[in-house]
């Protein structure tokens, strides 16, 4: 195995365990499942990202999806640096979050009403709570395979059987925390009907990723998303889509738009912040309106709305706004799906690929499967990931260390930077140790 990070990444990193948890502040970070020591950055600009060592990379990681722009692009950078002159932080109302929320309105079809938080774990974890009391119930549905963030009663593994309900997924959780969320298989429409058929009036909400990502990329199977719509309609339960991911990376008004479905409630994050720590969720003002100060669900934060995160948020879709970026986003994402499969084709690898918009994922796995969810995720050959992962590494390309997440592609990728990593690809489909 590769050893991954050059001599000031090691140093780093071993400085790093000493003081904090695995050596770093998220988990996939640590390269525990690929292997090898984690690459420490230094700086980033467009489509590239430089490490400590000085050596660069053709980013697809893009900060795990907000860098929709490239990195560094100059107008967020702007906006940010003339805010941060005038204070980082009022814990106050002020013009910016006005702005932002007004925008966000006008480009998500059926938002009506928003709040800012401070990341996507927020969003959801007040999506679950607000569902829960504007419903007057307090079972949720969700998804095996969706991540929605690391609070507690989302941290949870599927039961034993379809009707079981979720059992903790994490250590500190309880079980009391984890009883009323129900885990089913992802694009299973029999496994939701049963849900509603046994819990129906106990059911809040319908929470997931339109499009789940954090099991590699999964895409709903046709008529799935319009299904959840009517059963939860049908019942009397709210539907929440989790947009963290998909929210103005697919579209203007994310997976939403492209689908042709209006959920209840929406959580976001990543691309509203421009790079900047920040979440968000909103939906039908009558749902809204639970929350606190206007209604008995409480909902807080200090650094909700901060100036600096609004400033980046706006500028980064003022710029999207414009409409020209998805457009050759779409056209970047064909090329590089047109690419790859072609590499895979003459290489022989054991490979699928999958691809919406500037979202897109490599699976190793048998020929021909077909990834629907979570359960055959898990089939694919995550050693032969390893490999690949550190051979493009070498190769001066950086995708994300692990099988089970999604690669980014930002309006800064360009001819060039799709003919090195085709280099990269050759190289690091045909490496076998």
């Amino acid at each position: 195995m590769k050893e991954g990070g050059g001599n000031r990444s090691r140093e780093l990193f071993a400085r790093a365990k000493k003081v904090t948890p695995g050596g770093v502040h998220s988990p996939v970070r640590a390269f525990r499942a690929v292997g090898g020591t984690p690459i420490f950055m230094a700086s980033a600009q467009g489509a590239r990202i430089q490490d400590v060592d000085g050596k660069e990379y053709i980013d697809y990681v893009g900060s795990w999806g907000p860098a929709i722009l490239g990195h560094a692009h100059p107008e967020v950078v702007d906006a940010v640096r003339c805010v941060a002159g005038k204070g980082l932080s009022f814990g106050t109302p002020h013009e910016g979050e006005v702005e932002l929320a007004e925008m966000i309105t006008r480009m998500v079809p059926g938002l009506e009403k928003i709040r800012f938080c401070n990341s996507g774990t927020e969003a959801t974890m007040s999506c679950v709570r607000l569902a829960r009391g504007c419903m007057g119930r307090t079972k949720i549905i969700k998804f095996a395979g969706c991540y929605h963030g690391h609070s507690d009663a989302l941290l949870v593994a599927a039961g034993s059987g379809a009707l079981t309900l979720g059992r903790p997924d994490s250590a500190g959780v309880t079980e009391g925390a984890a009883q009323d969320t129900l885990v089913l298989p992802f694009n299973d429409e029999t496994a939701v009907e049963a849900a509603f058929a046994e819990y129906g009036k106990e059911i809040a909400a319908v929470l997931l990723e339109p499009v789940p990502a954090n099991a590699g990329l999964i895409l709903p199977a046709k008529g799935y998303l319009h299904f959840l719509r009517e059963i939860t309609r049908k019942h009397h339960a709210l539907l929440i889509f989790d947009e963290v991911m998909t929210g103005f990376r697919l579209a203007p008004g994310g997976a939403q738009e492209i689908y042709g479905i209006r959920p209840d409630l929406s959580a976001f994050g990543k691309v509203i912040g421009g790079g900047m720590p920040v979440g968000a969720f909103g939906g039908r003002a009558e749902v809204m309106d639970f929350l606190a100060p206007d209604g008995p669900v409480y909902q807080a934060g200090t650094l909700s709305g901060n100036p600096m995160a609004m400033a980046a948020g706006l500028a980064q879709l003022k710029v999207l706004a414009r409409g020209d970026v998805y457009k050759k986003l779409e056209k970047t994402g064909k090329a590089l799906e047109v690419m790859l499969a072609q590499e895979i084709k003459d290489s022989g690898a054991p490979a699928t690929w999958v691809r919406i918009g500037s979202m897109f994922c490599l699976f190793f796995c048998p020929a021909g499967l077909v990834i629907r969810n979570l359960q055959e995720a898990r089939r694919c050959d995550t050693q032969a990931y390893s490999l690949f992962f550190h051979s493009l590494l070498d190769g001066g390309v950086y995708f994300p260390p692990s099988q089970f997440e999604t690669c980014f592609l930002s309006a800064a990728h360009g001819d060039g930077e799709l003919e090195l990593t085709r280099t990269a690809l050759r190289q690091a489909l045909r490496h076998k140790a």
